[in-house]
């Protein structure tokens, strides 16, 4: 009987490590996509710790009533779904500079802005050194231009990375 725990113990802890994720050490690509217009971020992912990560994206955003050049980061929690499905989520923020268009009868200011972010998404590792992503980035504006100032974006964006 001992001898029959000790394998089925041995056995649950050997299923464990060959199902346990991994996640890159370090990931660079592209994140596109955005919710009212098109926006191209290069995109930069540091593992942390087995299952976390720091992701940096630096883009523009080509949006109906502004332009934008935006830094945003974000502290991540990875979750193994299946095999090389994860989906993760997390929080952070960002700065910019914005560009708006002529609208009549609206007050608004170019120039920097602050914003506060979440991060919800999945994503598939591959067996070569490919990642991809679907995630969503809803973002409130914390100082700046009165666009963030009332509304929340959600910026939709699809990810290509490479890992190393």
């Amino acid at each position: 009987m001992k001898i029959t725990t000790i394998f089925t113990c041995l056995l649950v802890f050997a299923t464990m490590g060959v199902t346990a994720q991994s996640i890159s050490e370090h990931t660079l690509g592209l994140r596109l996509g955005d919710s009212d217009g098109f926006g191209a971020e290069i995109s930069y992912q540091k593992s942390i710790g087995r299952y976390n990560r720091a992701e940096f994206n630096l883009g523009w955003r080509d949006s109906r009533e502004f332009d934008a050049f935006k830094l945003a980061g974000v502290y991540q929690w990875v979750r193994n779904i299946d095999g090389g499905f994860n989906w993760y989520y997390g929080f952070g923020g960002g700065v910019g500079n914005s560009d708006f268009e002529p609208v009549p009868n609206r007050d608004r200011d170019d120039g920097l802005f602050v914003f506060a972010a979440g991060n919800l998404g999945i994503e598939y590792d591959f067996d070569i050194p490919l990642l991809i992503s679907l995630d969503i980035r809803p973002e409130i504006g914390l100082l700046g231009f009165n666009e963030f100032d009332n509304d929340f974006l959600f910026d939709i964006a699809l990810g290509l990375r490479y890992q190393f």
